[in-house]
């Protein structure tokens, strides 16, 4: 497999497109492939297709790509705007800044976005710019009042709950006082929260705005993924709507109870939409899980213990509906859509018939239907339901989609969708009452011109038994000009989260498509713990990292090898990110020889240093039952801690490459680097690539390439 087979996409990537205002904006570029295989050159020439936004009479999108150079080793975000049938694209941007976060005002007559951090409109042509705010914090997001005379503005505040502020006359102190946890998070030290602020729209401008949670030191959105979605302004303007989980410290990070409040912009008044004036008052004991603890008990349950999440008020003004996860401590519980009656109070639960997560949902115009995706057998597709709770399946691609809304008051919906061997484009849906009436349409392609040019793999669904008995799972991703009578490399690919599906998603790392083209077979295994299966397939992995699941893993491999004559059983890796990461570990002390080599990112690898190392501590009572210096702990947690890879190094005996990111700091980066020396020190062939600025995944462009051809080398070194 040669290393470099696309130099002349990597020039052309280079340069970049000269504008009128700038010579350093990063855009599309007319590139001509030497060779008809994806490359990570291919992959970061592609252009990302972002946020969208639906005029209000449904005629026209805005919508957002980003770009990325790879010599700058940089992105740049530009917007966009077509018509609803994907016709007339014109481009917005004109300028070498970022413009993000497009979203129509005024009736459709401008659009609003964010750029240099501040709130700016234009007109649908891109003239006629205005910057709206001149605000002396910069503006991290923006939803107007459906009348336009109020705007919710994001806002980051200093906060010093759990660093303490260095002394004033210190300014070039780099030290950072800890007074107690949640010190940092994902991959930066808190040292602010995020808050809305309500502002005023007027002819000159908008001003500062009132802080909803003024005093208040929590963060609404809440880190580290949360974004304007988890707000929403009432129909006539007189209510928000929002998401916060009230907590500092150790309360913070042992729990995911977050709620929704309703903030009267009038009144400044604020209500608890799930709880009331009902605060449970009940001892937790921050070591253990919460599963069984009394913030878990069934008398609670209609307080909403666990994540509620992205409001949405009903167009008719009568309903709000959001994301509600039933248990506390449990970050993957399944998401369902409760249903909240804004004149009774009362909330209903209306997905209970499907048993997987609402991903995305919306609101149908001046109807109680509300439209949802969500996962089943491994796609992620379209469904419908009513406030009776009546769910019917309206799509049945064998893809992904990511996000939907409604399309202006045309009854149709915009949405995203993508796949094994298809970047994010946006679509038109056309809902009909089932499967077979529904109509798909796509208006974007983003990246048609690079896909023109390079030879597709293809995807099957194969099914086996597992060593329970049971019917599990698994895609089959083969190499373009696949030759059946031919033998394959082969890569049994461990899923990360730990209940994160693998659907026909798209990645710019994990990227099917490059590894199928590098010549490979891939087998990547719906195993016990994902979502799509229904609610006790995916809940078994929970204290039981270290059982069924890592048997599911074999068992896809081992039909592979007896029943797929082109899978090559001496040619075998197996390869994971996060928990895939730690399967990767795992299986490295109980893989019997099945595999030639072995590559671990951002896995756990050492469980004990693990559970006090990870920021959310939620995750790790809940997955592991008990803090390990627990004398009574369950026999799941001791069961985990006896089973944790690091115990079984003394087993290793083949090739592996670990892969870290030292600004993870939800799995931190000694995991990483221990296993690496464990491996060294046993003499073991290993490599360590590591990241110093880099979280759970891989952002910057140069980083990105580096890590796919160190990938793509490791594995060639040791199957081809």
């Amino acid at each position: 497999m040669k290393r470099h087979t696309t130099m002349l996409l990597m020039a052309a990537l280079l340069l970049l497109p000269l504008t009128a205002n700038s010579q350093e904006m990063i855009g599309k570029n007319n590139i001509k492939l030497t060779s008809d295989r994806m490359t990570p050159e291919a992959l970061w020439a592609m252009g990302r297709v972002g946020g969208a936004s639906a005029s209000p009479d449904g005629k026209k999108i805005v919508y957002q790509v980003g770009y990325y150079s790879v010599e700058q080793n940089k992105g740049h975000q530009m917007l966009f705007i077509m018509n609803a049938d994907g016709s007339d694209k014109k481009q917005l941007t004109q300028s070498s800044k970022n413009e993000t976060d497009a979203a129509w005002i005024e009736n459709g007559k401008h659009i609003a976005f964010l750029t240099d951090g501040q709130l700016w409109s234009m007109d649908c042509n891109g003239g006629d710019r205005r910057q709206l705010t001149h605000d002396a914090t910069e503006i991290e997001g923006f939803k107007f009042s459906p009348d336009g005379k109020h705007v919710i503005l994001i806002k980051s505040l200093p906060y010093h709950g759990s660093i303490k502020q260095n002394p004033s006359d210190l300014p070039k102190a780099t030290g950072r006082l800890c007074t107690d946890m949640n010190y940092r998070h994902w991959d930066h030290y808190v040292e602010s929260v995020c808050h809305p602020f309500v502002a005023n729209v007027t002819p000159e401008g908008i001003d500062s705005g009132t802080d909803i949670l003024e005093g208040e030191p929590y963060e609404c959105p809440m880190a580290p993924f949360g974004g304007i979605e988890q707000l929403d302004w009432s129909t006539n303007s007189e209510l928000i709507a929002y998401t916060c989980r009230k907590k500092e410290g150790v309360n913070y990070a042992i729990s995911t109870d977050s709620d929704i409040y309703l903030y009267n912009v009038s009144s400044r008044q604020t209500t608890n939409l799930c709880k009331g004036d009902i605060l449970p008052d009940v001892a937790i004991d921050p070591t253990k899980t919460l599963k069984d603890q009394a913030i878990n008990s069934e008398h609670l349950s209609d307080l909403n213990v666990g994540y509620d999440t992205n409001p949405k008020f009903s167009p008719d003004g009568k309903h709000l509906a959001w994301l509600s996860m039933k248990r506390d401590g449990y970050e993957s519980d399944r998401n369902r859509l409760c249903i909240y009656d804004l004149a009774s109070g009362k909330k209903q639960y209306i997905t209970e018939s499907f048993d997987s997560n609402v991903d995305d949902f919306c609101w149908a115009d001046k109807k109680n239907t509300l439209y949802f995706i969500g996962v089943w057998h491994a796609t992620e597709n379209l469904y419908s339901t009513n406030l009776k709770g009546e769910v019917r399946q309206l799509s049945n691609d064998k893809a992904d989609f990511g996000s939907l809304q409604m399309l202006g008051n045309t009854g149709r919906l915009l949405m995203e969708r993508h796949s094994y061997t298809e970047s994010a484009d946006l679509y038109v849906v056309s809902p009909g009452k089932d499967i077979a009436s529904t109509r798909i349409k796509q208006i974007t392609e983003e990246n048609k011109h690079i896909f023109d040019q390079l030879a597709k793999p293809t995807s099957e669904a194969h099914w086996t038994k597992t060593t329970d008995g049971k019917d599990m799972h698994y895609w089959v991703i083969l190499p373009p000009d696949f030759d059946p009578n031919k033998k394959y490399p082969t890569l049994l690919f461990c899923e990360g989260g730990p209940q994160s599906p693998v659907s026909q998603f798209w990645s710019y790392r994990w990227n099917f498509m490059i590894m199928a083209s590098q010549g490979y077979v891939i087998v990547a295994p719906n195993r016990r713990g994902l979502p799509g299966f229904g609610s006790e397939w995916c809940e078994q992995i929970s204290g039981d990292w270290t059982g069924q699941c890592q048997k599911d893993y074999l068992s896809a491999i081992d039909d592979a090898v007896a029943t797929l004559p082109y899978v090559d059983k001496d040619r075998l890796a197996a390869v994971g990110a996060s928990f895939g990461g730690f399967s990767v570990y795992y299986l490295a002390g109980h893989h019997d020889k099945r595999f030639k080599c072995f590559i671990a990112h951002d896995g756990a690898f050492n469980l004990e240093s693990m559970y006090t190392d990870t920021e959310e501590v939620w995750f790790s009572n809940w997955e592991y039952d008990d803090a390990y210096w627990n004398k009574d702990q369950t026999e799941r947690a001791r069961k985990t801690y006896e089973n944790s890879p690091h115990r079984f190094v003394d087993k290793w005996d083949t090739p592996i490459l670990c892969i870290h990111g030292e600004k993870d700091y939800r799995i931190n980066a000694n995991q990483g680097m221990g296993a690496f020396n464990a491996a060294r020190l046993r003499g073991i062939p290993a490599e360590l690539l590591i990241f110093p600025d880099e979280n759970h995944w891989v952002l910057k462009p140069q980083n990105g390439i580096l890590w796919q051809r160190t990938y793509f080398d490791w594995l060639k070194r040791w199957l081809k």
